[in-house]
């Protein structure tokens, strides 16, 4: 079994800041591509950022320029660094990760539980 784990979310003014984390455990043999994707009530959920295994990177309009995503293969965790936050970033943040694990040959996709941010104005 595989877990992914969220930290960092919390309530920050516009124009602040925040870094999300997510640890990923378990039974892990390797792990592809990971992301993070946000989601509002009644919403389906978007793509945020992602980040390939080799460190290639791709960001939604709406964020390129103040998000960055970062990962440390180590450590098995994704990092989403937010800088000059709005009101509209205002979401529950999910982590992804593509996930081999050691009893598997075929990768599938892990979410993790979500964690709030959210943005006043």
């Amino acid at each position: 079994q595989v877990q992914l784990v969220e930290s960092g979310g919390g309530l920050v003014q516009a124009g602040g800041s925040l870094r999300l984390s997510c640890a990923a455990s378990g039974s892990i043999g390797s792990i592809s591509a990971m992301g993070w994707y946000r989601q509002t009530p009644g919403k389906q959920r978007d793509l945020v950022a992602t980040i390939t295994s080799s460190g290639s990177t791709d960001y939604a309009d709406s964020v390129k320029g103040r998000f960055t995503i970062s990962r440390d293969n180590a450590k098995n965790t994704v990092y989403l660094q937010m800088n000059s936050l709005k009101p509209e970033d205002t979401a529950v943040y999910y982590c992804n990760a593509g996930v081999r694990t050691v009893y598997s040959i075929v990768a599938r996709d892990y979410w993790g539980q979500g964690t709030q941010v959210t943005v006043s104005s």
